[in-house]
């Protein structure tokens, strides 16, 4: 699984620097390469030397080699790689790879890196437990960084608690069971709609929803990372608290209707006809269509072009259909394409969204109810209902957005291989 695999192997100012030597080792046995790049206050654990002797690399230590000028280009480093692991990784650097700190070459590279980060803490048991350590992986987690938990057992302060770094017996395990489900939907293209659609009713108020895209986007990055092209058409949503979308903007300019990073194409809309024109286009070349966003059914006849009045008695509005982006696409639909859709109810939820399902030409549509405390618009976490082509519905735990749309996901992968092999 690892043979071919190329790892930047970050190591940093702790004891369990020893360990390093060891996951290197076993690196090199699976077929992988490794480029190590060492903290200044690693070299004081483990010698640069021994680190060289087991990756076949030279180790890298510094922004420059003195000597003759030359410098290592931690952007090359961040595109080379297929991951990058910090193991050990001190209380130190992840509170600097939190706040964007880039005083040395590992942390320099990670703000780099485009591809998966796994972090591999080792402290003693009082600095893992700390509060501002554990706010910082969780900000790490939300950069969609990945976090190995240390083992618990004998520390090197004489202590027992949790804060060893795992073993890199259990490290090895752990990647190749993350690139092997990073590789189902390696080469699929996947369309997701996120967010609201704001429809005019004259150059300062419209028609909308509340909406703020967090599970699109959460699709977005957990499709991403198992090696999709997504396409996300994103309605005009505020700001909604993930990192890789405010780095699309801070690239592209807020204004610009598209941009990329990675292996996301960002495109900006406001309407539920612009997001159909988009989402019609692209379409025919999609192998997955995720229809998450909450498009307004209806929008106003007549907008006009100078801001209404206001007036004692009120005004009316006369509003008419929007297009059906879910229906309209179910048409098109092959046989090699899944269409996945969303429904938000307040009542009558599992009616309606069988019906929503059959009437759309859903092959599984994802519930959830007003309901249920901490789902819905706006929030960090989400409690769905899966019903698929067996129309049995399925209801999970209420869980972070994150770990919805890994459940998603699972169940795009079974349900492609139920009936042909969409999926490796």
């Amino acid at each position: 699984m690892l043979h071919g695999k190329k790892f930047i192997l970050g190591i940093t100012g702790s004891i369990a620097a020893y360990k390093a030597a060891y996951l290197t080792r076993l690196l090199k046995k699976q077929g992988a390469e490794v480029k190590i790049i060492l903290t200044p206050y690693g070299k004081e654990f483990i010698t640069p030397v021994t680190l060289a002797t087991l990756s076949d690399n030279t180790v890298l230590t510094d922004f420059f080699k003195h000597d003759d000028g030359a410098w290592n280009s931690h952007v090359e480093l961040g595109l080379w790689a297929d991951a990058m692991i910090i193991a050990p990784a001190t209380a130190n650097t992840i509170a600097k790879m939190a706040n964007g700190v880039c005083d040395n070459l590992l942390l320099t590279t990670y703000l780099s890196a485009r591809c998966p980060v796994i972090v591999a803490p080792a402290m003693d048991l009082d600095m893992f437990q700390h509060p501002a350590t554990q706010a910082n992986l969780k900000t790490l987690e939300s950069y969609g960084n990945h976090i190995i938990e240390p083992a618990t057992g004998e520390l090197a302060s004489g202590l027992e608690g949790k804060g060893r770094m795992e073993e890199p017996e259990k490290i090895v395990t752990w990647l190749e069971g993350f690139l092997k489900k990073k590789q189902r939907f390696t080469g699929k293209k996947v369309l997701i709609t996120a967010g609201p659609t704001f429809e005019k009713i004259d150059p300062v108020r419209f028609i909308g929803n509340y909406s703020s895209g967090k599970m699109g986007l959460a699709l977005a990055e957990a499709l991403v990372e198992e090696g999709a092209d997504v396409s996300l058409i994103l309605g005009p949503n505020l700001e909604v608290g993930n990192p890789r979308l405010h780095r699309v903007r801070r690239e592209s300019g807020i204004g610009n209707r598209q941009a990329e990073i990675g292996r996301i194409s960002l495109i900006h809309v406001v309407s539920g006809e612009e997001m159909y024109k988009e989402a019609h286009e692209i379409y025919p070349d999609m192998d997955v269509s995720i229809m998450a966003a909450a498009v307004a059914d209806f929008k106003p006849l007549d907008p006009k072009e100078s801001k209404i009045k206001g007036k004692e008695k009120g005004f009316s509005i006369d509003l008419v259909p929007n297009p059906d982006i879910a229906k309209e696409l179910g048409k098109l639909k092959r046989a090699d394409q899944l269409n996945i859709g969303f429904a938000l109810e307040t009542d009558e939820g599992l009616e309606s969204a069988l019906a929503k399902k059959h009437r759309k030409n859903f092959d599984l549509i994802v519930l959830n109810s007003l309901q249920d405390q901490g789902a819905g618009f706006g929030g960090d976490t989400n409690q769905i209902t899966l019903i698929a082509k067996d129309n049995k519905p399925r209801k999970f735990e209420l869980k972070s957005k994150k770990d919805v749309a890994k459940d998603i996901l699972d169940e795009i992968v079974r349900i492609g291989n139920q009936d042909q092999k969409l999926f490796p």
